[in-house]
């Protein structure tokens, strides 16, 4: 109980202070955050947080642009009240944002590939994910233990892809959830382009608990892509495989046929089967050797260059 209150007085000082230590507590101790093979090297470094107030208007306009199945905050809580009985309707809602830069030795590896990914990227994205279920888990338990009803809305039972015409899209975005907690903006391949890079992967909670949102430094959706910015760059485009991005976009049915049949194809030719895991390869070769792949890049062409 002395913990709990202690707990409880220290979060109750500043909230987003507190949670965004216990994350960053999280990501530099787990063992998870470490491979099982590559010598137990880390998977993730420290991460970003941001948060969302969950009834913030941008919510409802996800339904327009991902479509009405989207959840706002609020309905995913409240789905998830429901479920477990619970028939008062939270106060508050707030949104806990999280992304998680990979590590330079992983995006080193990718940079060398121009069809498949290297073993340490297919790791990264199929154990990095358990990671990211598991901090998930531990956000909510430590909320609950607080007070607080949560959840990660990725984890429950009511998340699922939906099959469109331009591709699969889920009923939880967690890089629009990203963009509307500021830690990021949209790419011409589909990315997010963070502090950090589009070099990440993201996750979230939501929690009845009232937290401070973050500032969103920036109006333009699309503000940290060189090519929407100042029509430039296009270092994507070159690094895709698949020939699924161009300057009309993100071709998401192409993308996919490319990691589900072809990419098998492609690793049985090289001979290269062994040591990959998950359902499919992966890919993301167009969030590395370019110039968002670790930080958001300056406008000034002669100053483009890649970390070293």
């Amino acid at each position: 109980m002395e913990v709990i209150s202690l707990n409880r007085e220290l979060f109750d000082s500043d909230r987003a202070a507190f949670l965004e230590k216990a994350i960053r507590e999280y990501v530099a101790t787990s063992p998870l955050n470490r491979f099982e093979s590559f010598g137990g090297g880390r998977i993730f470094d420290q991460p970003l947080v941001g948060f969302a107030d969950g009834d913030d208007p941008i919510f409802q306009d996800y339904k327009k642009i991902i479509g009405d199945f989207h959840f706002t905050p609020r309905e995913a809580l409240e789905n998830h009240l429901r479920l477990k009985q619970i028939r008062q309707r939270p106060a508050h809602v707030s949104v806990i944002s999280f992304v998680l830069p990979v590590t330079y030795d992983t995006r080193l590896s990718l940079r060398g590939e121009t069809v498949i990914p290297s073993l340490r990227w297919n790791h990264t994205r199929w154990q990095g994910q358990k990671f990211i279920n598991e901090l998930s888990r531990y956000l909510v338990s430590l909320l609950e233990n607080l007070g607080y009803n949560s959840l990660a809305p990725e984890l429950a039972d009511f998340y699922k892809l939906e099959n469109l015409s331009n591709g699969y899209v889920s009923n939880w975005s967690q890089r629009h959830v990203a963009y509307a907690a500021g830690l990021g903006t949209f790419s011409l391949n589909d990315g997010f382009i963070t502090a950090r890079g589009m070099a990440m992967r993201c996750g979230s909670v939501v929690t009845e608990a009232d937290i401070e949102p973050s500032p969103r430094p920036y109006i333009d959706y699309l503000a940290n892509c060189l090519f929407y910015s100042e029509g430039s760059c296009r270092r994507c485009a070159e690094r895709c495989p698949a020939g699924a991005i161009t300057e009309k976009g993100h071709d998401k049915n192409k993308c996919y046929e490319f990691l589900f049949v072809r990419q098998k194809e492609i690793l049985k030719e090289m001979g290269r089967e062994d040591g990959y895991i998950g359902r499919y390869l992966g890919c993301s070769l167009c969030q590395t050797k370019v110039p968002c792949e670790s930080r958001i890049p300056t406008r000034k062409k002669s100053e483009l260059r890649l970390e070293i």
